[in-house]
């Protein structure tokens, strides 16, 4: 796996004053945010990026709630946020706005993903393990609701791992309701 690696930076935010170096891996450029005292045992939250969620405040979806949820805990406890930059389950912008263009039509993400020809969700966590080792971290608390990610993270141990529930609203309960029963995820 080809990675360059940035320097560390600071970034004082609203959530806490962190570390942040990027991993650039081909096209997609990553993002670790960190606290500046990381736990023996972070907790880490794997983040993929969702512009309408993050950036927009969109409420279709529970991204920007499990982001920020993300970024305060790993300030309170030494953790860190690795943020992917696989928007739409890395469909791309383009193809999330036509995948939601089917959903306002009366198909689910899933389907709509598939009406695209799409997976229901293709992204990929190998540069993930390839982060933490850099970190030499090897053990995490993984703040997660998806297999996949649980899965998917080899050579460090997952000591725990950690609900992330947000509220639901009337415009993402549906959503989250498929990402339960036809995702699996631990909702």
């Amino acid at each position: 796996m080809q990675i360059k690696i940035s320097e560390v930076a600071n970034l004082p935010s609203r959530f806490g004053n962190f570390k942040v170096k990027a991993f650039k891996q081909g096209q997609k450029e990553h993002l670790v945010i960190c606290a500046k005292n990381l736990a023996d045992i972070p907790i880490v939250r794997v983040h993929s990026e969702c512009l309408t969620g993050d950036a927009i405040g969109s409420l279709k979806c529970d991204c920007r709630d499990q982001l920020e949820y993300g970024l305060k805990l790993a300030n309170e406890t030494g953790g860190m946020v690795i943020y992917l930059r696989q928007e739409g389950r890395d469909i791309g912008l383009l193809n999330k706005i036509n995948a939601y263009a089917l959903q306002d039509k009366g198909l689910n993400t899933v389907e709509a993903n598939h009406q695209l020809g799409f997976a229901a969700d293709e992204r990929t966590y190998e540069v993930v393990t390839f982060i933490l080792k850099h970190y030499g971290i090897k053990k995490i608390k993984l703040l997660t609701n998806n297999p996949d990610k649980i899965n998917s993270i080899s050579g460090v141990e997952i000591v725990e791992r950690i609900p992330i529930v947000m509220q639901a609203n009337e415009h993402n309960a549906g959503y989250l309701d498929v990402k339960r029963d036809e995702m699996g995820h631990l909702l």
